[in-house]
C-alpha cells in the first residue's frame, strides 16, 4: 500500500469542497452527506484551506462558536500542506505522522483533485468485498454455462 500512487487511491474518493464563507454547519452537512471527514476550502478553484471533523470539535464546538454563523474561513487550516497524485501514498503517511494530521489535500497543476487520509490505510470496506465476491461468482456462473 505505501508504494501505491496517490492517484490510484483518490480515484474512488469523493472530493467535497466549499467556499470560505460557507458556514461550519453547512460544511458539516456536506461532509455528513458525502460521508467524508474533511472538506477542501476553495476561493474560486484555488485551494485556500481544509476543514476537518477535528476542526469542528476543537475550533468550533469546544471554543463555543455558533456553527450556523461561523464561516469556514475563520476556523479552517489555511494554506495546508499538499501532495501530488503522482507521489507514493507512503509519502502522504509520513507527512501525516510528522505533522500530526489525518488528511492531506491532493493537488495537481494548482488544482485540488482529492484528499488522502489515514482512513485510506484501512482494508477495503465490507460492502466492497461483498460486491467483488458477487461479481466473481456471477462471472464464474456465466463461464460455466
Amino acid at each position: 500500500m505505501p508504494h501505491r500512487l496517490i492517484r490510484e487511491i483518490i480515484k474512488r474518493g469523493k472530493l467535497v469542497t466549499a467556499s470560505e464563507t460557507t458556514s461550519v454547519a453547512e460544511a458539516a452537512r456536506l461532509m455528513a452527506t458525502a460521508r467524508v471527514g474533511a472538506i477542501l476550502v476553495l476561493n474560486k478553484a484555488r485551494l485556500v484551506g481544509i476543514f476537518t471533523e477535528r476542526d469542528a470539535l476543537t475550533r468550533v464546538l469546544a471554543a463555543g462558536l455558533d456553527p450556523e454563523r461561523t464561516p469556514l474561513g475563520r476556523v479552517m487550516t489555511a494554506d495546508p500542506n499538499t501532495i501530488s497524485p503522482s507521489r507514493p501514498f507512503g509519502e502522504a503517511l509520513i507527512m501525516m505522522y510528522d505533522h500530526g494530521y489525518r488528511h492531506v489535500p491532493v493537488v495537481e497543476d494548482d488544482v485540488p483533485v482529492g484528499i488522502v487520509s489515514l482512513r485510506d490505510t484501512a482494508p477495503p470496506r465490507l460492502e466492497d468485498l461483498e460486491a467483488a465476491i458477487k461479481a466473481t461468482a456471477k462471472a464464474a456462473a456465466k463461464a460455466a454455462r
